[in-house]
């Protein structure tokens, strides 16, 4: 059995959430040098794809782990539309039209959407403090999209940011069932390799839209966006999934989430360094953002003790709920 070493997981999950953190702002300099959202989650799902296939296969040689049974199908694609596709590319909409920060903040409300599934779907028990959290985030919510005047917010933003989080809880519930039944290093995989098959799929439907020419050209500071490419697929995704998968190691599920949550602020202050004041965040903003953080976190600890195991990390985001077993 592991030994378990709190503070190595805690640093895990911060290594984790500045490389997702990080991953935020090179995705929007992607977008700006002129690679379309659809294009650029193909190009993650594919590499990502690659890349966990080699590290199964090198890992465990002529193993059965990513055999694939008929009635496994169904619930792989599902999972891996969810949270492998449509979640980074409703994403990667959302920071293109709106700060890294504030586009990360209405996707992180997805563990108040799967709390409320526990509570009513499955009819789990719930501390109170379920529903002091939900308020405390929809405030939050408020305060960042400053509802009290003239909207600044981007509206097919805000609704890509929002749709990101329902896709992010649809990908929690759906983890749950697939961790039970497969290791999350072959899940992840495949999920992934269906996330691809549908990027293409989507890129076949539209004709192909958006060229690919902007992958050979410079962003305004002078790096190769092939480069930054390659950040998102190795560093703003394999890494940060093995480092949180570790992590479970060594802190219960929920530790996990909770510390997991340095990344939107991380996020937005990376943001506003490299990309300058469009992505700086107000007085009212900064209150907003902690508000929903805060209840973030009391819908965290909202479930009583029995409750069925939570789920893995997102694609962005480490899991508010966590996950038990994970090997990605």
């Amino acid at each position: 059995m592991t030994t378990r070493r709190p503070a190595l997981g805690v640093a895990m999950v911060v290594g984790s959430g500045v490389l997702f953190a990080v991953n935020g702002t090179v995705s929007k300099l992607v977008l700006r040098a002129g690679i379309e959202a659809p294009q650029l989650t193909l190009l993650r799902a594919a590499g990502a794809f690659a890349g966990l296939l080699l590290l199964s296969v090198a890992l465990r040689p002529g193993a059965p782990r990513l055999r694939v049974s008929r009635h496994e199908l169904p619930l792989l694609v599902a999972y891996g539309l969810t949270g492998f596709f449509l979640v980074p590319m409703l994403y990667f909409v959302a920071i293109s039209r709106m700060p890294v920060g504030i586009a990360l903040l209405f996707e992180y409300t997805a563990p108040l959407l799967v709390a409320l599934w526990a509570r009513f779907g499955q009819r789990q028990r719930v501390r109170p403090r379920l529903w002091a959290g939900l308020t405390l985030s929809l405030a939050g919510l408020a305060c960042v999209a400053e509802i009290w005047g003239d909207l600044k917010l981007d509206g097919l933003g805000v609704l890509a940011g929002l749709g990101a989080a329902v896709m992010l809880a649809f990908y929690y519930v759906l983890g749950a069932y697939g961790v039970t039944r497969r290791d999350t290093l072959s899940l992840t995989t495949w999920a992934f390799g269906a996330s691809a098959v549908a990027g293409l799929l989507t890129r076949a439907v539209t004709a192909g839209s958006g060229g690919w020419e902007p992958l050979a050209a410079r962003t305004d500071g002078g790096i190769p966006v092939i480069a930054l490419c390659g950040y998102v697929i190795v560093l703003g995704s394999i890494a940060p999934y093995l480092l949180a998968a570790a992590a479970l190691r060594h802190l219960p599920a929920t530790s996990v989430g909770i510390v997991g949550m340095v990344e939107p602020v991380i996020a937005a202050a990376v943001a506003w360094l490299a990309l300058g004041v469009g992505e700086a965040l107000n007085a009212a903003q900064l209150a907003g953002g902690a508000l929903v953080l805060a209840g973030v976190a009391l819908a965290e600890t909202a479930r009583v003790a029995g409750a069925p195991p939570p789920v893995p990390p997102a694609p962005d985001v480490i899991a508010p709920t966590g996950q038990q077993t994970v090997s990605s």
